[in-house]
């Protein structure tokens, strides 16, 4: 009985176990039942092409090869010619009691730019009066040493002494005047006010003084003029660039300022020193400034080499500007034609324009682009 008891018992275990494991393996079937279809890729569709109805609606044209020479366009900034700059010295310490001239203002040479005060004036015409009083001096004793001289009271030497020490009396006077007016004052009329002027003609490009401030002798320049007749446009050529430009090179620069307008230049020099972060030397353009070349404008420069290169030209017609972007449209399979960007060169005659990227001679291009561009806006 007993036996029997623990066979029926296990029996029912057994089925109970069976009964929740099917239960478990039906809800994973239900749960895999619900669960969303695995993600399918979908190739991206081109953008840039599109069907027509009647392709025979819009003209193709062949592009066609051109040869031109190598060119090699790099960036810059305007700046002053050193050799036309010039630094304002004062020579006399003291204190601006007035300024006459300004930052960015056009100065005639001899035109007063500030007056300061000074005290070595003072101490100028006392070295000035010390120095006329020891040539009178000495003038006197050498007049009476000749007298002397001639009656035989002194000797050949004696009189030699006193003409060295009255030539050399004049020296100290003469050089005291100089100082003097070197300074900005003279002997007639010396005064403790010191007029600054401007020793060429120019803009002033740097002011390192104000009202009431200091100028130390020699220590700081107060202004810097320079000639902008001509200027500098210093640019950055790449390391890989530099064997294709050599001293003395043309070179055309716009500024973004003016784009229209084109100034011939000169390469002057190639610095031999490389920037070490962009890996570029600092090449020197010489342009004649037709009056509104300022400086730090932002300028751009085109270098021209004897070595040709192949480009493509078609009519300007075949381009399409959009989005501040070149474009072409071209035949593709299917009745479709795709849009492709180019970057257009120079104007040529007879309507014709250069692409130096995005097309290669011998494909054909729509000839009225913007009538295709019509059609697909409205789609």
């Amino acid at each position: 009985m007993k036996r029997t008891a623990t066979s029926i018992l296990f029996s029912m275990m057994f089925a109970a176990f069976t009964c929740a494991l099917a239960g478990c393996r039906e809800k994973h079937a239900d749960a895999a039942t619900e669960a969303p279809p695995p993600a399918k890729v979908v190739q991206d569709i081109n953008v840039a092409s599109w069907s027509v109805e009647d392709p025979s609606k819009y003209p193709l044209v062949t592009s066609e090869p051109h040869e031109a020479a190598a060119r090699l366009m790099v960036t810059g900034t305007v700046a002053p010619d050193i050799a036309r700059t010039v630094p304002v010295i004062s020579l006399a310490s003291g204190r601006v009691v007035e300024i006459r001239a300004r930052l960015g203002d056009e100065v005639k040479k001899g035109q007063v730019l500030l007056r300061l005060r000074s005290d070595d004036i003072s101490g100028g015409f006392a070295n000035y009066e010390n120095a006329v009083a020891d040539e009178e001096l000495a003038k006197a004793q050498w007049e009476r040493a000749q007298d002397l001289y001639k009656h035989g009271a002194i000797a050949l030497n004696d009189l030699q002494i006193a003409d060295d020490a009255e030539k050399k009396a004049k020296v100290a006077r003469d050089a005291a005047a100089e100082h003097l007016k070197l300074m900005g004052s003279t002997v007639d009329h010396p005064s403790g006010i010191v007029d600054l002027v401007a020793p060429v003609s120019g803009i002033i490009t740097d002011q390192q003084v104000t009202n009431a401030a200091g100028v130390q002798s020699l220590g700081t320049n107060p202004f810097t003029i320079s000639d902008l007749s001509y200027v500098w446009v210093v640019c950055d050529v790449y390391e890989n660039d530099i064997p294709n430009v050599k001293i003395g090179d043309t070179a055309e620069v716009r500024l973004n300022a003016f784009p229209e307008m084109a100034l011939k230049g000169m390469v002057s020099n190639i610095l031999p020193i490389l920037d070490p972060s962009i890996r570029t030397a600092k090449v020197r353009i010489e342009v004649r400034n037709p009056g509104m070349l300022r400086l730090g404008m932002f300028a751009s420069a085109t270098f021209s080499s004897l070595k040709k290169e192949k480009h493509t030209i078609v009519p300007a017609s075949t381009i399409l500007r959009l989005h501040d972007r070149d474009w072409v449209y071209v035949p593709a399979a299917g009745n479709k034609f795709q849009r492709i960007e180019v970057i257009a060169g120079d104007s040529l005659p007879n309507n014709m324009l250069e692409l130096i990227s995005g097309l290669q001679p011998g494909q054909k291009v729509v000839v009225n682009p913007l009538s295709l561009q019509n059609e697909i806006d409205n789609k």
